[in-house]
């Protein structure tokens, strides 16, 4: 399993997949707002989505765990 991060903080802006959406390496998964700029969040491997950690609007802070995958 693998944890999806935040880079930075700031809002969760779009989620662009769901629970159990195979994903590949460098796919877009989240879009994060912060400093009124869009930071997309990729996975860093291929996997599966096991859960969703956020919710669109919801701020988060650095590091913050936002997806895990498997």
């Amino acid at each position: 399993m693998a944890d999806l991060l935040a880079p930075m903080s700031g809002n969760i802006w779009k989620i662009l997949v769901k629970e159990g959406d195979k994903v590949q390496a460098d796919d877009e998964l989240i879009i994060m707002e912060a400093m009124k700029m869009e930071i997309p969040v990729a996975a860093s491997g291929p996997g599966t989505v096991k859960s969703l950690l956020v919710k669109e609007g919801e701020p988060v802070e650095a590091d913050s765990v936002l997806a895990v995958l498997e």
